[in-house]
């Protein structure tokens, strides 16, 4: 990890795969990911942790399955939005969006508990950001 000002939109810039998050900085014992996504991830669960969303560009929307029923939250860019630890969750962006995440170094983005993931996921725990 560089110590150096990290400039998001140069870092997203250096690549164009989907739902495969990019580790930029970490902050203690959490990861600090961005990544580029556009159509549906896949309903999943953090078991153990909370997750933090913040759009920087585009539109995303959050499926939840709550105690009251299912919602889905708009986060519009500049937005952000904490999905509560163990709750089931769908991110998707029909037009495609930037997003920043804030979780545990380690976390999968497929949680700990999940549907079957489709080819488009990339099932990992954030890769390392390309300088």
């Amino acid at each position: 990890m560089s110590n150096d000002p990290i400039n998001l939109g140069e870092a997203l810039a250096s690549f164009d795969a989907l739902w495969s998050p990019r580790i930029v900085t970490r902050v203690n014992d959490y990861d600090v990911r961005i990544a580029k996504v556009e159509g549906e991830h896949l309903w999943h669960a953090h078991d153990d942790t909370d997750e933090f969303f913040l759009v920087l560009d585009g539109e995303l929307f959050i499926s939840l399955r709550e105690p009251a029923g299912e919602r889905t939250v708009r986060l519009p860019q500049g937005a952000v939005f904490t999905v509560p630890r163990a709750t089931e969750h769908k991110p998707s962006a029909p037009t495609g969006a930037a997003i920043l995440m804030f979780e545990p170094t380690g976390t999968p983005t497929v949680g700990d508990r999940h549907d079957q993931i489709p080819d488009h996921i990339d099932a990992t725990t954030g890769h390392a950001l390309e300088s």
